[in-house]
């Protein structure tokens, strides 16, 4: 965090920042936990998309889902980056619970299911991604229309140490092959929060069982179909304790009108897959996507 910035934020909360501690962030932003004059902490998010659209979306997520409380909005200036300064919320990783892994993981996953399914109540007027901090939706080609060409430009990004050229123009022809799919989703408009991973999650025991304290992260939510949220978080579920993956699939089953809703899903996901693989070298997550990928052309899309 530049000397700026920090400055910046104590304006705008009215307390001096005593120190910073960078925290695990998204690929956009830097995170950081911030004690202040005084005692208490809160959590400052810098850089990224416009905070005050991703604001909004908290408030329209939260009559849904439990989301951290939002303090203060910083714009960008031309010293600073924009900010969004949150409430610090208790709770532990669920991916942290999820390495742990023991007993009560069914419960865990039956009640992050239950969550991440309530996201999904939110409905807006149509399909697409927010414009502006009152959430107004841009008109685009639909899902179905879209997912062929968007893989293949990614597959032209993506290097080749990371997918071969065959396994690149194989997982074009898949996308392609399986867009039709989404034509039964193009004209879902609920909210997506588009970033459904354990990382972004916090949860805690309550009892016998779990609860979800905070859904962090909704700078990459749009309107469209809430089945990409289940596979996002099922996309790497091989990494899970079983009994979790299961539990989760089958509370967010719950509440989808279609008998194939995961399928549909994971075609959806294949948007997140194909862009994830072009990130740069190194990346671990981007290595998993490649795995995926390279698992989804020798056996086809997982039903």
């Amino acid at each position: 965090m530049r000397p700026e910035e920090a400055g910046a934020l104590a304006s705008a909360l009215g307390r001096r920042v005593v120190s910073s501690a960078r925290l695990a962030g998204g690929f956009s932003h830097e995170t950081s936990l911030l004690t202040l004059e005084g005692g208490g902490h809160v959590v400052a998010r810098l850089g990224g998309p416009d905070p005050a659209v991703e604001a909004a979306v908290m408030a329209l997520g939260g009559r849904h889902a439990p989301v951290p409380e939002v303090i203060a909005v910083l714009p960008a200036t031309e010293h600073t980056r924009p900010a969004m300064v949150l409430a610090h919320v208790a709770g532990t990783p669920l991916s942290h619970v999820l390495d742990e892994g023991g007993a009560g993981m069914a419960a865990l996953g039956t009640e992050v299911g239950r969550v991440i399914a309530a996201i999904g109540a939110a409905r807006l007027d149509r399909p697409g991604f927010f414009a502006d901090a009152q959430l107004a939706v841009t008109a685009m080609p639909p899902w179905s229309a879209q997912l062929p060409e968007f893989a293949e430009a990614c597959m032209a990004k993506t290097a080749g140490e990371r997918l071969d050229k065959a396994t690149r123009l194989s997982w074009a022809d898949l996308c392609a092959a399986h867009a039709p799919a989404l034509t039964r989703v193009d004209r879902q408009a609920r909210l997506v929060h588009s970033d459904v991973n354990p990382k972004n999650i916090l949860v805690s025991r309550a009892g016998d069982g779990w609860r979800v304290d905070v859904v962090l992260d909704w700078e990459f939510s749009f309107s469209g179909c809430p089945y990409g949220d289940a596979a996002n978080m099922a996309r790497f579920g091989a990494d899970y304790p079983p009994d979790f993956l299961a539990a989760f699939l089958r509370a967010f089953g719950e509440t989808a009108p279609d008998g194939d809703w995961l399928h549909l899903g994971r075609v959806l996901d294949m948007f997140a897959l194909s862009d994830l693989v072009t990130r740069p070298p190194e990346n671990p997550v981007a290595d998993q996507a490649a795995a995926v990928i390279r698992r989804w052309v020798a056996d086809g899309v997982p039903r």
